[in-house]
């Protein structure tokens, strides 16, 4: 498999690297960035992974950009309003038992409407080829401002009842010039979420996604394996407060992928070239459905393979700023 990474040298220039298997890397020569790795790829009608084969120059050591810090996210775009990150829910095995605790009170003993859509997956996910399977629970999380770095913290707005974890993959798409979706890889990421405010109205839920959120440092290029296997925990004061393994890709999942790519971009609004799109596949392990409430200080990571690299963030709080006042732009 084939990895790409993006990072700072000291002095602040971007650089791309390609990891291989065994653990080598190397800078790619003139690339500053994924996004430009990837517009050069589809101009040349070359796959990502030949473009950075033929790009390839000296050795770098992952370890020591790594251990000061200079890891980027694996994608961004030079205007972040046009790196969009959005979402999809209920679509694991499983997932459907937290999201149901939460929903069950106002639902009334009645089946609640989560139940309702993860059926709805089960029943009708997976389409054959060539058919349209059922549409998901789908949420819009930012733009690429929201992105953050490896390393750096999650940070919860000031307003926020809580802000945990989700464990998930993200597929990792371009928009070519004639409005083509491109995917160019996936990510281990961390969908940070509010599941006090999703958990207090259903409808809320919109609100619960709008938060920043994390990727791991690799785009993984080529298709996801079936069956991915990890490990979400969150550390406190140096100590492993939970941990709780967790599970991904196609073989664990009640649509399949390209169902869920479907629904996200047969919409012409997420098929605007040149933009980038960062969408999360969703999950079924939260800490929030184990009764952990985090608090600032405590560390995010998740790991699975075939990543070697892993999400690994620190919670933090925003400031409340100072009250708004709304004034009305008169003629």
């Amino acid at each position: 498999m084939v990895q790409l990474i993006q990072y700072r040298e000291s002095d602040g220039t971007r650089h791309v690297a390609m990891l291989k298997e065994g653990g080598a890397a190397v800078r790619l020569n003139n690339i500053a960035s994924t996004y430009d790795l990837a517009r050069d790829a589809i101009a040349r009608g070359i796959s990502l992974a030949h473009a950075a084969e033929q790009a390839a120059g000296d050795a770098v050591d992952p370890a020591a950009i790594a251990a000061e810090g200079r890891f980027l996210a694996p994608i961004d775009h030079p205007d972040p309003a046009h790196c969009l990150m959005t979402g999809t829910g209920l679509t694991h095995l499983g997932s459907a038992e937290g999201r149901n605790k939460m929903h069950q009170a106002a639902a009334g003993g009645q089946m609640t409407d989560s139940m309702r859509m993860f059926n709805m997956g089960l029943e009708g996910g997976r389409p054959a080829d060539g058919a349209t399977g059922a549409q998901p629970e789908w949420f819009y999380k930012g733009d690429g401002s929201c992105l953050v770095a490896p390393g750096a913290p999650l940070e919860s707005p000031h307003f926020a009842l809580d802000g945990s974890e989700e464990p998930e993959i993200a597929g990792i798409y371009i928009i070519d010039d004639a409005g083509r979706p491109r995917r160019l890889g996936f990510a281990l990421g961390n969908e940070f979420s509010d599941h006090v405010t999703e958990r207090g109205n259903y409808l809320w839920l919109a609100h619960s996604k709008l938060r920043q959120a994390a990727l791991g440092p690799e785009l993984l290029l080529g298709e996801l394996p079936q069956d991915v296997r990890g490990t979400s925990r969150i550390v406190r004061d140096g100590e492993t407060l939970w941990e709780k393994p967790f599970l991904s890709g196609e073989a664990n999942m009640s649509h399949s992928l390209r169902n869920l790519e479907h629904h996200h971009f047969k919409y012409d609004l997420f098929r605007r070239p040149g933009d980038v799109h960062v969408h999360f596949f969703g999950t079924a392990t939260l800490s929030f459905a184990d009764n952990v409430k985090t608090q600032e200080g405590d560390i995010f990571e998740v790991e699975a393979a075939p990543f070697t690299l892993p999400v690994r963030n620190p919670l933090a709080r925003a400031a409340a700023p100072a009250p708004d006042q709304i004034e009305v732009l008169s003629l």
